[in-house]
Formats: structure tokens, C-alpha cells, sequence
């Protein structure tokens, strides 16, 4: 990817200015002084992922990353065999329009980063994707659903890590009882501390 932007450097200045008593104070001023700046950027993007399913929120399949992908297995039948296994539910030149926004929302950061100084504006990214390629994954995802009172609640569970994601009932008269007793105990440290 090729980058240009507006570097900005911050640089300070002293003012005098009157107060309200009428009294003369001086202040530091922060400024900006921009210029020109340009780069280039290697990145290497290796299995992309992009949740091909509409049934799980992708915000709560991204609480579950990273999956290993480098250990990715053939597909065979007897894996999935008794098990519910959702089909892909978004097609390839879909998926493919996702994968591109999130590599270009990383180029954009990674390209900030190499930005000189401390600041910018009006960055602009040109990216060349070379050598894509693409596959279908079965990832391994447990999924939960409860309920709670009136609510439904999903757990979603990394087949391989182990990492949990989801929401879960919180309820605010405990989330306050907490709040106040933490509040007592930092109160009665203070007071002892002070006393003793």
C-alpha cells in the first residue's frame, strides 16, 4: 500500500493575556505545523476470516478470535457427523467485500502508525492486493442459548481456545450493593490509615 497524509507536529507559544481581576498571566498555546508526508507499506494478510453466518452476530464471533488457522485440516464428513453444522449463509462475492473493508481498515491503521510526528490529517491509502485466494471453513462454535426472566442470552464458545463470548444478565441492584461496598471498605481503610 502507498500512503500520503499531513503530518502534524505540535510546537508551543507563550501568550499574555488579562484575567478576570485584570491581572496579566501568560499561557502556553499548542500549534500545529503540517507537512507533507508519504510511504509505503508491505502487509502480508493470511486467512482473513469472515463469519459466513446471519444467525450469529459477527461482533459476538470476534469476542471468540483467534482461531488457529494455520493448523486448518482437510474436510472430511466423519468430523461434523452427528453434529448440527450451519451451511455458509453469505456468498462469496459478499464475503470477499468484507474480508476487503476489514484489510482495508488494518492497511489504514498500520499506514497511520508509520505517519512521522504528532498528528495527521487527510490520509489517503492506495492498496494492491496480489494472490488472493480464497476458502471455506468449518471453524468449531459452540453455541448456548438461555433464558433469563424475559430475556434470551447467547454464549458463543471457541471449539478450540476455549474463549467465551456473549451477554449475560446483570442486575443493578447488585451492581450498586457492590458499588457501595467497595465504597465502605475504601472508606474504612482511609479512616483507619488516618487514625492509627
Amino acid at each position: 500500500a502507498e500512503w500520503t497524509a499531513d503530518a502534524g507536529f505540535y510546537y508551543y507559544t507563550t501568550e499574555s493575556y488579562r484575567d478576570s481581576n485584570g491581572r496579566q498571566q501568560t499561557r502556553q498555546v499548542r500549534h500545529t505545523r503540517w507537512e507533507p508526508a508519504s510511504g509505503g507499506l508491505d502487509h502480508f494478510f493470511d486467512d482473513e476470516l469472515v463469519p459466513a453466518s446471519r444467525g450469529v452476530p459477527a461482533n459476538l464471533l470476534r469476542n471468540i478470535e483467534p482461531f488457529p488457522t494455520a493448523k486448518l485440516a482437510p474436510y472430511d464428513a466423519a468430523y461434523v457427523s452427528g453434529w448440527v453444522v450451519e451451511q455458509y449463509q453469505i456468498d462469496l462475492i459478499a464475503a470477499a467485500t468484507h474480508s476487503r473493508e476489514a484489510m482495508d481498515a488494518k492497511l489504514r491503521a498500520l499506514c497511520a502508525e508509520q505517519i512521522p510526528g504528532d498528528t495527521y490529517r487527510n490520509l489517503q491509502v492506495a492498496a494492491d492486493y496480489s494472490a488472493q485466494t480464497f476458502k471455506h471453513v468449518l471453524l468449531p462454535i459452540w453455541l448456548l442459548h438461555y433464558q433469563y426472566g424475559a430475556r434470551t442470552f447467547r454464549i458463543v464458545v471457541n471449539g478450540v481456545t476455549g474463549a467465551i463470548g456473549g451477554k449475560y444478565p446483570k442486575s443493578a441492584t447488585k451492581i450498586v450493593l457492590l458499588v457501595l461496598a467497595i465504597l465502605v471498605v475504601l472508606l474504612l481503610a482511609f479512616a483507619f490509615s488516618q487514625g492509627g
